[in-house]
């Protein structure tokens, strides 16, 4: 966008009555042409997972303007598929961000204003609770307001398709077209949601859909008594990040018959702005301070946390010397599965994977006989594989995951489950507890079977119209370099997926293009190595190019430092570039 573009853009932004609630805001810029431009520059990206942004006002920030557009090209998307598809139109949820129930509101009132039927959660609602009410309602799309674990001043506007899997790149295509389409914001119409309401035309998703999806998670452990499962002698602390998980976590951990639930009290309140955590990630150490102090006051076997849509969760175990350790998402899907493994009791089960997330969980499944798949990052993927399969009569999937601690353990919803996952890791904690163990020592276990291996990622945070720049500009120079992307060192095989090939390194060191292709067109780079590998992609959600190392080693102790070594000589080699 040229920059008279963007100006014309801010100017009608701050004089048009119709942007009025943004005036003040915009005005206190006006001397800023930096932040004007950043603003204005370009539109939000709609990707295969929606939008995501930081709030406020301008055209490529996430607002009620651009609400009211995303959701007006998703009405005129199921419109154009007909009666049948508007019938069974869209449920809509939220967590407890800044501006989510209001933004949920807007889009179903968009939609049901368009003629579609709509629900919407009365109540904060959960990831999978949402992937799951479109399955059960059998509605054509969901949309869940979220920002996942970003920091609290972004919001986003995820999509999902009929199976209550993320919408496909196809059809969020379309939807894009559909956006471009809008070429003046003032000239969409805006619908009144309690009148909505009143009229019927948005209806409240049925209570009933709660109780059933957590019957439907409950079931996913044997109904045994708490003695049996050795759950009652179970010491757990809980903490939601102050998100949607605070309703249903807790609920879930006393089903099972945990014998001990301890929440962290000033965590428990539903709150945008996260007033206790720097950033309400799970993956970060700096979010278990508060639950850490009352794990030790009541000597807890475990601490788990769920970021605030509560579709990723986070634990620290207990180790043998009783101090607490992080759980990588890694370890805790490793734990999961064998789990889930032990567990089986169906036919042909499959497992699917990310190919980002260590190579330990093929290692289990070829060593228990059970199918492993591996796709692109994102769990739209896990889910379509959910679906091709299940669909196909080709197997019966039993758990999924992404090192980004993010894990499913049924097709009763197509997409990460938070909720479940605290009951699982729950029921792994109290299974080696009953053996005289912790996870920690589970893992060790694993380890013996499998060879110990450790992964780390790392982050190159670009921000803005420069940063994007500077990203093209880095892949391209990784991709230019190809084999020699480590001089001292040649790849087995790499993969540049924006191109869709495999390079294979044959017996003269020479590398052949493979005939083979595992994944569709993507902006990854992956290469493999005798005991290591890693992998670059520029995020789909926020600013940055994240960069992820794994790497074996004869010891747990020897694999950390290996992949703590691999990150230095690659890092310091993209720096160089």
């Amino acid at each position: 966008m040229d920059s008279s573009k963007f100006l014309s853009n801010y100017k009608l932004w701050l004089g048009d009555d119709y942007f009025s609630e943004f005036h003040d805001e915009l005005a206190s810029i006006s001397s800023d042409p930096a932040e004007i431009r950043e603003r204005f520059y370009k539109e939000l990206d709609f990707g295969t997972a929606g939008i995501r942004g930081i709030m406020g006002a301008g055209l490529n920030r996430l607002n009620v303007m651009i609400v009211r557009k995303v959701s007006t090209a998703i009405a005129r998307f199921i419109r154009g598929k007909g009666t049948g598809a508007m019938h069974r139109g869209v449920v809509v949820g939220y967590d407890s961000r800044i501006n989510s129930e209001r933004f949920a509101k807007e889009a179903a009132s968009v939609l049901a204003g368009h003629g579609i039927t709509t629900y919407i959660h009365s109540s904060l609602s959960p990831v999978p609770l949402l992937s799951y009410s479109v399955r059960e309602l059998n509605c054509e799309m969901g949309v869940m307001i979220t920002a996942s674990h970003n920091p609290k001043e972004y919001n986003g506007y995820k999509v999902y398709g009929p199976d209550g899997a993320q919408l496909s790149p196809d059809d969020s295509e379309l939807i894009t077209l559909k956006m471009k389409r809008i070429a003046d914001l003032r000239k969409l119409r805006s619908f009144d949601f309690e009148e909505l309401i009143s009229k019927g035309e948005i209806k409240y998703c049925p209570d009933i859909i709660v109780g059933s999806y957590m019957k439907t998670v409950r079931a996913l452990l044997p109904d045994n008594s708490p003695a049996e499962s050795h759950t009652e002698d179970l010491k757990v602390v809980y903490t939601p990040l102050h998100g949607a998980g605070a309703a249903f976590v807790p609920e879930i951990l006393k089903s099972i018959g945990v014998g001990t639930v301890k929440t962290v009290k000033k965590q428990m309140i539903p709150d945008g702005n996260f007033p206790t955590v720097p950033v309400p990630n799970p993956e970060n150490s700096d979010v278990y301070k508060l639950a850490l102090k009352e794990a030790a006051r009541i000597d807890a076997d475990i601490i788990i946390a769920t970021d605030p849509d509560s579709d990723r969760t986070g634990a620290c175990v207990k180790t043998e010397d009783g101090r607490y350790r992080l759980l990588t998402g890694n370890e805790i899907g490793e734990i999961l599965l064998m789990r889930r493994i032990s567990l089986n009791k169906s036919k042909n089960p499959f497992v699917v994977s990310t190919l980002v997330s260590t190579r330990i969980a093929s290692k289990i499944c070829k060593a228990e006989k059970v199918k492993y798949i591996d796709v692109l990052t994102g769990f739209k993927f896990i889910g379509e594989q959910i679906k091709i399969h299940e669909e196909n009569g080709d197997g019966k999937f039993i758990f999924g995951f992404e090192e980004s601690y993010g894990y499913l353990a049924g097709s009763y919803c197509r997409d990460k489950d938070a909720v479940a996952s605290c009951m699982l890791i729950c029921e792994a904690a109290a299974y080696y507890k009953s053996r005289g163990m912790t996870i920690a020592s589970g893992l060790s276990e694993i380890y013996e079977k499998t060879g110990a291996q450790h992964e780390i990622q790392t982050s190159l945070v670009l921000s803005g119209e420069s940063g994007a720049a500077e990203m093209k500009r880095l892949m391209s120079a990784v991709r230019l370099a190809g084999a020699d992307i480590l001089t001292e060192q040649r790849p087995d095989y790499y993969m540049d997926l924006l191109e869709n090939k495999k390079f294979v390194k044959t017996a003269s060191g020479k590398y052949r293009v493979s005939a083979e292709k595992d994944f569709p067109i993507s902006d990854v780079l992956y290469y493999s190595y005798d005991g290591f590998w890693f992998c670059l992609r520029p995020s789909g959600t926020e600013p940055k190019i994240k960069v992820y190392f794994g790497a074996e080693g004869a010891s747990e102790a020897e694999a950390v430092n290996n992949a703590d070594e691999l990150k230095k000589r690659v890092m310091a080699r993209i720096n160089a570039l």
